[in-house]
């Protein structure tokens, strides 16, 4: 059976082809394209019609190369943007991006007309200044045109589905990330959004559908302009999380699974919300999952941080490999420095070293000069953070968790694997590396009827994929090091 996901990343998404022949799932990669957004009269956007030509175009490229069996298209992207449709179906300007300033204050301004404790009891996700119910908030605040005369609000992917079938719905994992779900309800935190945004028309947020859900089939006008027959479009898991967790191949359900790439989320998997003052205080989300269940999770900046560095060193005309980068931290002193990467000034774009510099020369640390030493110093203190959030995870859940499987692109980064299972002191599971397309594709095989289970799925992983595992080295050094991570955060 053959199936095809589209993987929309960050800075470029993908086409994979996946081919099932009932024990084995192999990947083709049919089309790759950039989908960096686009700064424009200081707003920071994405160029949807351009991520939807591509999206068309993958599609055209796989038919044209002989796969004109396609059983299912699955969409996943990033989480909390979204777009607004008119009454007429028009799409009422570009989905801003996450990363706009728009939300600066906007957590500040909802809780004063709810309570910190009221917001995150209702809808059990941590606080970040880009969800949705902030892009909302400043919208309304400011008078957004797009706003009054918006008919249906969708998620990026789900506006995707939109554009290729017609059909307006929001599915599970993706909805779970804006903080305006109840998930105890099962709802649309209807209540609360009126309260911290005034008048909104809460009219405008459709039928939400668990993962899996077949959509329909595309639309007799993409048929026609394609030049292809009908394909059935499945809401995957449709957070790119979401369908990284799918992949996980769990060899113990109470271990840990980190999805490694621009962003770090690193959680458990469990079958129902965890919404207390524990969780709030910590802040610790509480994402949806593919049958309904919960990725309880942190998350952690990331290897946002390196890209940034790297992009900012070749910004400057010099020429630069993350092999080149991963040699240099090698060579370099080890826990010279630390950073806490969620400081806030990493969240920002641009010239990434010297906020770096910045950060240890203000916290009275060895300041980083070379490469290598940036790029150790960035490495150390992620594999850090993460025993932080798995200390932070072990205290909700109240147990031990045994491993941690990473997953996605950060398993590439075999020096990362090893400092993480060095920090934790347990092993970790690196891999498979696509595991975002692979959680897509087996939830489509899976609402096809090819795979039976979700359990099932991730045995067809474990058959398909290498996983490499990472035993815990200098686990003396590496608590010193953690000592001093922490003193740094009481100090700032």
């Amino acid at each position: 059976m053959k199936i095809l996901a589209f993987d929309y990343g960050a800075s470029s998404g993908r086409a994979i082809l996946g081919e099932y022949d009932g024990s084995k799932l192999t990947l083709s990669e049919i089309h790759r394209f950039s989908s960096d957004p686009v700064m424009m009269n200081g707003t920071f956007t994405w160029d949807f019609p351009r991520l939807f030509f591509e999206l068309k175009r993958g599609i055209l490229k796989a038919y044209n190369a002989g796969h004109r069996d396609i059983a299912g298209i699955g969409i996943d992207t990033w989480g909390v943007d979204f777009g607004l449709i008119s009454k007429s179906g028009e799409l009422l300007g570009n989905p801003v991006h996450y990363r706009d300033t728009r939300t600066d204050g906007m957590i500040e301004l909802a809780c004063t007309r709810s309570s910190e404790k009221e917001i995150y009891d209702t809808t059990g996700i941590a606080f970040q200044k880009f969800n949705t119910l902030y892009q909302l908030l400043s919208m309304a605040e400011n008078k957004s045109v797009i706003l009054e005369n918006a008919d249906t609000l969708l998620f990026v992917p789900d506006l995707f589905n939109y554009y290729l079938t017609g059909k307006k719905y929001c599915e599970y994992t993706i909805t779970s990330t804006s903080q305006l779900y109840d998930p105890v309800k099962g709802d649309w935190a209807a209540d609360l959004i009126k309260k911290v945004i005034p008048g909104f028309d809460t009219s405008i947020l459709p039928e939400v559908i668990p993962a899996g859900t077949r959509i329909g089939d595309l639309s007799d006008d993409i048929c026609e302009e394609l030049g292809i027959d009908p394909v059935p479009v499945i809401a995957v898991a449709e957070h790119d999380t979401g369908s990284a967790v799918v992949s996980v191949p769990f060899y113990d359900k109470k271990s840990a699974y980190l999805s490694s790439g621009t962003w770090s989320l690193l959680g458990l998997e469990l079958d129902k919300p965890v919404i207390n003052d524990k969780m709030r205080e910590l802040n610790y989300t509480n994402e949806g999952g593919i049958n309904n269940n919960v990725r309880l999770l942190k998350n952690i900046m990331g290897l946002w941080i390196n890209q940034e560095c790297k992009r900012h060193w070749e910004k400057m005309g010099e020429t630069v490999s993350f092999d080149e980068l991963d040699a240099g931290a090698l060579a370099a002193k080890p826990f010279a420095c630390i950073i806490d990467v969620d400081d806030q000034r990493f969240f920002e774009p641009n010239n990434m070293p010297e906020k770096i510099q910045s950060y240890c020369s203000e916290t009275g640390q060895f300041v980083p000069k070379t490469k290598g030493e940036i790029v150790r110093c960035v490495m150390e203190s992620l594999a850090l953070k993460y025993r932080q959030a798995i200390e932070g995870l072990e205290e909700i859940v109240g147990y031990r968790i045994p491993a941690l499987h990473i997953v996605g692109g950060g398993c590439k980064n075999t020096i990362l694997s090893q400092f993480t299972a060095n920090a934790i002191g347990r092993p970790v599971y690196a891999g498979p590396i696509e595991a975002t397309a692979i959680g897509n594709l087996a939830a489509q095989l899976i609402s096809l009827g090819a795979i039976g289970s979700l359990e099932e799925a991730r045995e067809v992983v474990r058959r398909s994929f290498p996983i490499e595992e990472y035993v815990p080295e200098g686990k003396s050094d590496w608590d010193e090091a953690y000592c001093k991570l922490t003193e740094l955060q009481k100090r700032s």
